[in-house]
Parts: structure tokens; sequence; C-alpha cells
């Protein structure tokens, strides 16, 4: 079977929207080539270049020195995207081949880095864009401007910044999609502090901090990559007609928000296509939304989920007490303490039960179980202290949530072993708990603790939430009743109990 490229592509019969090779100038250049930013970023440019006749390409860099630079460029830029999930309840699968990328470029070659510092300087350019992970935004002193090229990400930018101010060309806006916050914010220090130590001049740095615009934004897709079933990668050859070893895969859902003043909703092409992306003044509540809501729904329902006999969360969200309880949580608890429109907020939470509902992903419930302590403290206990503190009264489900963590941490404890905590089910059989070995190790210690005396052992732990939260009014007798319910009645007989 041929390798994807444009006269294969032509040749298979495929007929979904194409921009052609050379056919649009390089508008944007992205550090990164992996799986998330071709099934997000470039996503949405090729969305553009069909829905608004954006009519730009992508140029991708290689940020290390090992990727996929050679993939891409053998298969011209084209890679097959399918967008799996559930939507309305319905499930969905779409493929789309994805033909905005012009190539891709390794920097520790000597002829690329050129190319890139060319594309950089270039008058089309309007965009850069990256998703370097969360340690690829980090100061290295030892980057030299003449390294060829510099070895961080932030000092590439700066050399590469730099050669288009020199050339006078007009400043770049960054989309910076690092899972860190304020990402666009922290780049941009980096690069001032480069800046400064290389003697590039207070006119450069005035050029970055008033001409060129660096976006914090928010991402929020799940996107697994790779086919893991060799069988069905056989199929999807076969029906496709060509091999393609960039194919990749997403969930069906994905937004995107980028934090900029109004007009920049104008420059970008994201609002004339209808797309889920969206300026905003500020991404911080809407990470606040997403960390609360959807890992905050995770966290305050697995747990108990597991104990109650089930093993992924899509049969989690086919159970109707558990579906229920979640719900509970999240309508009646999370969303009304939120900075946030209501009904948007509303419509976020309903598309979660889509989300977690995936026909296509398998997510097992004891690998969102890992670390549950500081996950529970980041991202349910602020909901649970605000909702008291706003409505002078306790959250039903998340102090049953923060019950159903403890009841996790503590049923039928069988051994401590050097890397998790044994614990085993109402069903029989045992599980592994892993977190810090300091949590494991007081778990361990309390494992003959009645429900009474456990949740006053737990709660009073300074360690684990950074406050004494038996001060808090109700809240140990609370916690205690539920717990005790659970090593009763099972923990979705609790969960009932609350609807």
């Amino acid at each position: 079977m041929a390798k994807l490229n444009y006269e294969v592509l032509k040749n298979s019969g495929y007929d979904g929207y194409i921009l052609g090779k050379g056919a649009a100038p390089v508008k944007v250049l992205q550090f990164g080539e992996g799986n998330f930013l071709r099934a997000f970023v470039d996503y949405w440019f090729d969305m553009s270049n069909e829905k608004a006749g954006w009519n730009g390409k992508v140029a991708l860099v290689q940020p290390i020195a090992q990727g996929l630079t050679k993939l891409v460029n053998d298969q011209e830029g084209l890679y097959t995207l399918y967008l799996r999930g559930s939507e309305n309840g319905e499930k969905v699968n779409k493929k789309r081949v994805i033909s905005c990328v012009d190539a891709c470029y390794n920097p520790y070659d000597a002829a690329d880095w050129e190319k890139i510092r060319e594309i950089a300087c270039s008058d089309e350019l309007e965009y850069m864009a990256s998703n370097t992970t969360e340690a690829g935004i980090t100061y290295d002193p030892s980057c030299t401007p003449d390294q060829q090229p510099p070895v961080s990400f932030p000092a590439k930018v700066t050399v590469l910044l730099h050669e288009r101010f020199l050339a006078g060309k007009p400043g770049i806006t960054f989309l910076s999609c690092e899972l860190i916050d304020a990402n666009g914010q922290e780049l941009k220090k980096d690069v001032l502090r480069h800046a400064k130590d290389w003697g590039y001049g207070e006119d450069f740095a005035s050029y970055i901090k008033n001409e060129c615009l660096f976006c914090s934004t928010l991402v929020d897709r799940i996107v697994p990559g790779r086919i893991r079933d060799p069988k069905e990668v056989e199929a999807l050859t076969r029906e496709n007609g060509y091999e393609d070893d960039l194919l990749d895969v997403g969930e069906v859902f994905g937004v995107w928000y980028i934090e900029g003043p109004k007009e920049l909703e104008d420059k970008l092409p994201f609002k004339k296509s209808v797309l889920n992306v969206h300026v905003v003044p500020e991404v911080a509540p809407y990470k606040k939304r997403k960390v609360r809501i959807l890992n905050g729904a995770h966290t305050g329902f697995v747990l108990g989920a597991y104990l109650a006999g089930k093993n992924i969360v899509r049969e989690c969200m086919q159970d109707t007490v558990i579906h229920g309880f979640m719900n509970k949580l999240l309508f009646d608890e999370v969303i009304p303490i939120l900075p946030l429109d209501r009904e948007d907020c509303e419509k976020f939470a309903a598309a979660v039960t889509d989300r977690f509902n995936n026909p296509f992903v398998d997510h097992q419930l004891m690998s969102i179980s890992l670390n549950s302590t500081s996950k529970w403290k980041a991202r349910d206990l602020p909901s649970l202290l605000e909702y008291e503190e706003k409505f002078g009264r306790l959250p039903e489900a998340l102090c049953m949530g923060f019950a159903a963590y403890i009841a996790f941490f503590s049923n039928d404890l069988q051994r401590r072993e050097e890397d998790g905590l044994v614990g085993k089910r109402v069903a029989g059989n045992e599980y592994k708990i892993q977190d810090d070995a300091w949590v494991l190790d007081f778990y361990w210690e309390h494992r003959k603790d009645d429900a009474k005396a456990l949740a006053h052992a737990v709660l009073a732990n300074e360690k684990m939430w950074d406050q004494d939260l038996t001060k808090i009014t109700g809240l140990e007798e609370k916690v205690a009743a539920d717990l005790a319910l659970i090593r009763k009645e099972g923990a979705e007989a609790a969960y009932a109990s609350l609807l």
C-alpha cells in the first residue's frame, strides 16, 4: 500500500476538503509536531482554511533532536485525523485529512535551522504556536545566541524574534499551549530575560512588550494519538487506500480559550469559521471551570464507583445512581460557586457526560485514582469550602465524595507494599492504592480506626490539606457519618441516599 501524499490521496478517492501543496503561504510557525498539536491547533487552522478561506499553512518545528520531521515531510505534511466520542448520546467517528501543514523542520540540522530563521522573518508569518510540554518553558542560563540552535525553547524563540525585529517585520502573536499557568506570560518573561542577558537592547525589549502579543491559552481535548490495535490499523489502511504513519486520534470534544484583547478575535480566523475557539480577557476562570467540573467530577465520584464494582468511566455514565450522583455534585454544588455564566457552565458540564461516555476510550478508574489526595485537595476541596462559605451549609455530594476518598484508601487493607497500599473491595479482588509514601503510611497506621476516628484523623491532618478541616462546622461529623454508611451499605447505596 502506498504512503500518504498528495498524489496518493487524490488516487484514493478522498473527497473531503484539501488545501493543495504550496497553495498558501506559511502563516504559522509551530514549535511541536506531536499528536496533540496536530489534533488540536492544526485542526483549528485547517478548519479555518475550509470554513473561512483563511488560506494559510503551518510550518512545524521539531522541538528536540529526535522527532517526526522525516515522517511529516515524507507525507508532504498530510495526515489523517479521527475525532471520536459521543455527542448528545450518539456515537461519533469523524475522519478528516489535515492539509494545512506545509513542512516540518529539525532545528538541529543546519539547513533546517536556516529555513526556520527565514520563515520567522517572512512578511506572511502572523502567528507562532507551541506545546513543548510543561518542561519546555524554562529559563536556561547556559543558552547563548550563537548556539546553532540555542538549546532551550525560549532561547530559540528569542533568537528568532530578534532576527524578525532586525528585519523590520511586524510583531508576532504567540499562542502557548503548554499545561502551565499563564503559559504565554511565562514564555514572555523568559524571552525578555534572555534579551537582557544577551544585550539585545531596550528597543528589542520594547518590541517584545508592545508589538508582540504573548497569549496564555487553555486547551481542552483528550488526544490518545495512536490506535494500538494492529487489526484496526490494518482495516483503516485498507479503507483509506493508503498507509499513514502520522494517523492521529482525538476526542470529538474540543475547546480553546485564548487570552487577549477583543480585537484579536477579529484577527484570528476562528470566529469567522464558527469554531469552538474563544478570545477572552483572561483564561483563569475557564481553567477553574475545567478543573472544578471535568477533573473535579472524576475525582469526586470514581473512588466510590470503584468500590461499587465499576472499572471504567463509561460504565459509571451508564449507571443511573453513579451518573445521578455526579450530576448532583456538578449542577447543585460546583456550578453555583463558579465565577462564570451559569448556562455556559451547565453546557460544559452536560458535555462532560458525553466525554465520559466515549465509546472509543476505556478509561480505567484505577488510573484516575493515582495520587488522589493531592487531586482531591486541588479539584474538589476548594469547591466544598467555597460552597460552605457562600451558602452557610455543607454540600452533600462533595462531602460524600470526600468520604468515598477515605473509604477507598482504607477499605479492608491487606498490606503495605513498597509502591502502594493493598486494599480489597466488596467484590473480593485486591487493588493497589498509589499515592505519596507518607499518605500511604498514614492510612496504614490508621487501618484499624472506626469511621469516626478515621474521619477525625484525616480532616485534622494539616499536611494533607494545609489546614485543620475539623474546624469547619459540621464537616467532621458529616464525613464520619457518610464513611460509616459507605462501610455498612456500600458506596452505591451511599450515593443513592442523596438522590
